[in-house]
């Protein structure tokens, strides 16, 4: 089964075209990437029918071995905090953007289908006012066979970091919903930041999740 072999890479690259390059160059041998904070750049201009002077075509790093999913930004202010990579070996898997059942620029649902069996996958990038939580509270979303939700949540807590000592409230709300989609928080064997600090005095923090 392909669940059992699934390899999936997430990173928030801060908006770094060369590492997102670089990533897409040398990590051919997983499955799936999903970056947060992507960069997004103007392409060109392409015809409008609404203005003569065209439309602004914004887009993120393309490469030929990745098919890129992601919502369609309509300027570069609007531009979507995730994006997904599957790799062009599992194009018989018909995957498939999900913006019926959740449109946020802050997640990013997909569908494939094995054995005409529907399951999906999901990347998140939770700002610091939360937005991607607080959509989910005040959305009535019903969901089966979400396979995995993973992403940058920007929670720090001592449910799932060693060695922050405090239990934050936000982290409620993210378990109700983690629950409601019958996931369970992934605990890695050996405990390690998910990200490292570049400010002097500042703590390294665990804030990447994956639930499965």
């Amino acid at each position: 089964m392909i669940y059992d072999n699934l390899k999936i890479f997430s990173q928030n690259i801060q908006k770094n075209s060369l590492i997102i390059n670089t990533i897409l160059e040398t990590q051919s041998h997983f499955d799936i990437i999903f970056i947060q904070e992507p960069p997004w750049s103007i392409l060109r201009m392409i015809p409008s029918s609404i203005s003569y002077k065209g439309e602004v075509l914004v887009r993120t790093p393309y490469h030929p071995n990745w098919l890129t999913f992601a919502k369609t930004p309509t300027n570069q202010l609007d531009s979507p905090r995730v994006l997904a990579y599957i790799n062009i070996r599992l194009l018989s898997f018909c995957f498939s953007l999900c913006k019926d059942l959740i449109n946020h620029k802050d997640i990013l649902f997909i569908s494939f289908f094995i054995n005409n069996v529907c399951s999906y996958i999901m990347n998140i990038h939770s700002d610091a006012s939360h937005s991607a939580l607080k959509y989910f509270k005040n959305t009535e979303v019903s969901i089966n066979n979400l396979l995995i939700m993973t992403g940058d949540f920007n929670i720090r807590d001592s449910l799932w970091d060693s060695s922050f000592p405090y239990h934050s409230s936000i982290s409620n709300d993210l378990i109700v919903i983690v629950d409601l989609f019958n996931l369970e928080l992934l605990i890695p064997i050996n405990s390690v930041p998910t990200r490292y600090s570049d400010t002097a005095g500042e703590a390294n923090s665990v804030i990447n999740l994956i639930f499965l």
